[in-house]
């Protein structure tokens, strides 16, 4: 954006270079699809406008970044630019959009400053009396004073000058407008100028020519006015006016002769132009036909020379061209918009599409695992009602023994401990996990019912860590039974001597330790041992347990690991079992 004190060293084509570099900075952010470059842009352009007196053109670009700042929910920008635009409308006495545009700035929130600004605004233009709308002003100036915005504070006192005229105040409204002129020439040199000319306006109202005459003069010497050869003929002519109107003709001749000659110097042709019919006029009045004949004769003789020193038909053309381009820089900023949103359509749908196929995917997946969980499930709970027929098979052996040798003490004692066995396994079929004590319990009844079988052939011992919970430690059912079966029948019965079994449990940070160890014959040693018929037979306990293991790991993580090996010098089996807990 431009600073409005570009301005004081502005020549006749600095509002051309402000639309180029303008136009340039549009085409930069459009081609950059860049939409807070182009709204900054347009306040960039509006600005330029509002400065140069061109408020409609201005409220045209002010109205278009608006648009894009509510389309970017840029509430910062979006409350400068409404404010920006209700004062460009109220320049054209606008005033229903104006206050409309004010209020909704008001309600914007982005800072308690904006929103008392705003909302003062809003009560001077739509306060019933001229005190409170003198009141609401009076509040704005306060907050510009203390935020230093002098360009503000100046338009205040200007405002403040209007209320003052309405109440019939005419000194009030003199010192007020000096005070905003005072403020304005230091920063806003097109405020200072439209300032002085209120004044001098109303001075003529109230005949004061003099004091009228004395502020034209005043502006004259200003730098902004001084630089900038086209506004000083302007000043000049509105200077002659005055005298015209004071009815001194002579002096307003002078004035314009003065005006005419700086317009063919620095080739202002439409300024010359309009110094020629004023100075025509004041010759018709007079009855110097002869001045008047003479004037346009030399205007026309020098009107080709001052039109081709003349840049401001070169630079309205510019101007023009220019104004074009930032057209059609907004249509192909339009069209790539479209474009974009037709691509983001499609690729809002490719994108759905995909999330409906990896949601598809995902069900699929998490379907398949939940029937392979639930087949694992249920391949567990077949392991785990699966007894060893083995075993069965041994027990029932076992109580026919008994019988043929009229032991029946011995076979329904033996029936008792295999039935109280039978019960337990069953009860806790349908549970992957139990409680230790149970656990606990099941493997005593089993060793008791081996013990009883094979009297002669062992003895055993449990133990017990004192840290184990009994109750809320829970364990997989007769996972451990196999091994110790396998201890029994493949490598203690076959000792010559009574062997040990021994079968211990400790705590070992997270994990349960389980060791079962024998002096029995040893694994290398049961296999020599094994018939034919019993090599070529599939050892289904351990293979249970084994696939119980890797089923119970991949279900619940329970990281279990088992290890079976021989001891040292073929001295028996050690099995050691790990269970995270």
């Amino acid at each position: 954006m431009l600073a409005v004190g570009n301005f004081l060293s502005a020549q006749d084509t600095t509002k051309v270079a402000q639309v180029l570099k303008s136009a340039a900075k549009l085409k930069k952010a459009v081609d950059k699809n860049d939409d807070k470059g182009v709204a900054d842009t347009y306040v960039g352009i509006a600005n330029d406008y509002y400065n140069q007196g061109n408020y409609a053109k201005s409220e045209e670009y002010l109205i278009k970044a608006k648009a894009l700042y509510q389309k970017l929910n840029d509430k910062k920008n979006l409350e400068s630019t409404t404010r920006k635009l209700a004062q460009s409308q109220e320049k054209q006495n606008k005033i229903t959009p104006a206050l409309s545009n004010y209020s909704m700035a008001a309600q914007m929130n982005y800072s308690e400053k904006s929103k008392t600004v705003n909302s003062n605004d809003v009560a001077r233009l739509s306060s019933p009396t001229p005190e409170l709308r003198a009141e609401a002003i009076q509040n704005n100036i306060n907050i510009s004073k203390k935020e230093n915005e002098q360009a503000n504070v100046a338009e205040g006192y200007s405002q403040l000058a209007e209320i003052n005229l309405q109440q019939k105040d005419i000194y009030k409204a003199e010192a007020n407008l000096n005070n905003a002129y005072v403020i304005s020439k230091k920063e806003a040199p097109q405020q200072a100028l439209a300032i002085n000319q209120k004044l001098a306006d109303l001075y003529v109202e109230n005949k004061k020519f003099d004091k009228a005459i004395e502020a034209k003069k005043k502006v004259l010497k200003e730098d902004f006015v001084k630089e900038n050869s086209q506004e000083k003929v302007n000043q000049i002519q509105e200077l002659a006016d005055i005298y015209i109107k004071k009815n001194d003709p002579k002096e307003a001749v002078d004035l314009l002769r003065n005006a005419y000659g700086i317009a063919l110097d620095k080739g202002h042709t439409l300024e010359a132009q309009k110094s020629v019919k004023k100075l025509d006029s004041l010759y018709a009045i007079s009855g110097n036909v002869d001045a008047s004949v003479q004037l346009y004769r030399d205007f026309l003789g020098k009107l080709p020379n001052l039109v081709s020193k003349d840049r401001s038909l070169v630079d309205n053309k510019i101007l023009e061209d220019t104004e074009q381009r930032i057209s059609q820089l907004e249509k192909e900023k339009e069209l790539k918009d479209e474009l974009i949103r037709k691509k983001n359509v499609f690729n809002y749908g490719l994108i759905a599409t995909l999330i409906v196929l990896t949601g598809l995917i995902i069900f699929i997946f998490r379907t398949l695992k939940k029937v392979q969980t639930k087949n694992k499930k249920i391949a567990l709970q077949s392991l785990r009602r699966e007894m060893n027929p083995h075993f069965i098979f041994n027990s029932l052996n076992s109580v026919n023994h008994f019988i043929a040798t009229n032991n029946e003490l011995e076979a329904n004692q033996y029936l008792t401990k295999f039935s109280k066995l039978m019960r337990g396994v069953m009860e806790n079929s349908t549970d992957d996990f139990i409680p230790f004590q149970q656990e606990l319990d099941l493997l005593q009844n089993y060793l008791a019912l081996e013990k009883t079988r094979f009297a002669d052939k062992f003895d055993y011992e449990i133990d017990l860590d004192d840290n184990l919970n009994m109750q809320s430690l829970q364990v997989p059912g007769m996972l451990i039974q196999p091994f110790l079966e396998n201890a029994i029948w493949h490598g203690l019965r076959y000792r010559t001597d009574k062997g040990f079994l021994k079968l211990s449990f400790e705590k070992n940070n997270q994990y349960l330790k389980i060791i079962i160890e024998d002096n029995g014959i040893g694994i290398e040693e049961s296999k020599k041992q094994k018939t034919e018929h019993q090599k070529t037979r599939e050892g289904r306990g351990m293979k249970n347990t084994l696939e119980r293991i890797k089923l119970l790991n991949d279900l619940y993580k329970k990281d279990i690991t088992c290890t079976v090996k021989d001891k040292e010098s073929n001295s028996g089996v050690l099995v050691s079992i790990k269970i995270n807990v």
